[in-house]
């Protein structure tokens, strides 16, 4: 995802309430949906609901990593389309996610890469066969827009995850497998890297901004994306929940624009914990000045007055943990964990 394309989905308030007034206002369940593990053997479905992707040899490596994880692999019909930037038009990539919910030797749904694209489709999603045959569904990046407005339109708990071009490297398929073929109420913490030749640890460090504990339901994702779904019925219930976030590639004045989005919205003020992931490339822009990461976080997280850490393996990053939204977990500010309350999948 670039700069320029993320600039495109800062939407005003006024056009998400439009959107709001129009689209499907259906209320997730009290209980989370879950489903079905994964297990050695299942079918895969690949799909890209985003991004192109523009040369054989990266679709051939993402199959490969599923497979090497013991899958089988269905690429949808659409997977090789291309309609400019995207993975297809918006009806053909909505119909490949519908299709693979659809298609009963279909075990779970991932998606080949972000990028951008995805808001085109969220209306498109068969929400009610889905909610009628809850499937593993996982992607991170430009997914933001799909892992949550599935799990707010069904209940269904969904998967901050790598997509199947990502590296899976150990880290990640631990995580991974832990959450969604272990269906284990597992610990998620940042990988332990000891200093080889220095005094102290510099690599996979949190902060802790506010201390303590608190437990909620688990939401986020990439923070532009997520605000460019404020005023939506596809953006996620924030009262009382425990909101993750990441992003790459933004100056850092978008970053406090789209935390006003939030805020004014008021959904920071309903959290009850904030989980800070990395902000990639996400620096200073040009002209007089800019507030540090710092401050902005300090601005906005400080006030609410709830447990808040920064640092999290989430995000554009070579190491990912995988974050089931919609499940209930409790953060730890002090220790940088998130503890799941129940496993994330049956």
């Amino acid at each position: 995802m670039t700069p320029s394309r993320r600039q495109l989905l800062h939407l005003g308030a006024s056009a998400a309430g439009l959107l709001a007034s129009t689209a499907p206002t259906t209320a997730a369940p009290t209980e989370p949906l879950r489903a079905p593990r994964l297990k050695p053997g299942d079918t895969l479905g690949l799909v890209s609901p985003a991004n192109a992707t523009f040369e054989r040899e990266p679709l051939k490596m993402a199959i490969e990593s599923l497979q090497a994880l013991g899958f089988q692999v269905k690429p949808g019909e659409f997977v090789t389309a291309r309609r400019g930037p995207f993975a297809g038009t918006d009806a053909q990539r909505a119909a490949d996610v519908n299709a693979m919910f659809a298609d009963d030797r279909v075990a779970g749904v991932i998606a080949m890469t972000g990028g951008s694209g995805c808001n085109r489709i969220v209306d498109r999603l068969d929400y009610d066969l889905i909610r009628r045959r809850p499937k593993f569904f996982g992607g991170f990046s430009d997914l933001t827009s799909l892992v949550n407005a599935i799990q707010r339109q069904t209940g269904l708990v969904t998967f901050h995850s790598p997509v199947a071009g990502s590296e899976w490297n150990d880290y990640s398929v631990q995580s991974f497998r832990a959450l969604v073929m272990n269906a284990e109420a597992a610990v998620l913490r940042n990988p332990v890297v000891k200093p080889v030749d220095d005094l102290i640890a510099r690599e996979e460090r949190i902060s802790t901004l506010r201390g303590g504990k608190a437990q909620g339901r688990l939401v986020g994702g990439n923070l532009t994306v997520l605000a460019s779904l404020a005023g939506t019925p596809y953006f996620p219930d924030c009262r009382g929940a425990l909101l993750f976030l990441e992003d790459i590639n933004e100056y850092i004045y978008r970053l406090d624009r789209c935390l006003s989005t939030l805020r004014l919205t008021g959904a920071l003020g309903q959290l009850a914990g904030v989980v800070l992931g990395r902000f990639t490339k996400c620096e200073p822009g040009e002209g007089y000045g800019s507030l540090t990461l710092d401050e902005v976080f300090d601005d906005y997280f400080g006030p609410l007055n709830v447990p808040v850490y920064r640092g999290a393996a989430i995000g554009h990053i070579k190491r990912k943990m995988t974050v089931p939204v919609g499940a209930m977990a409790e953060m730890d500010a002090d220790a940088g964990t998130i503890r799941l309350l129940q496993p994330a999948v049956t």
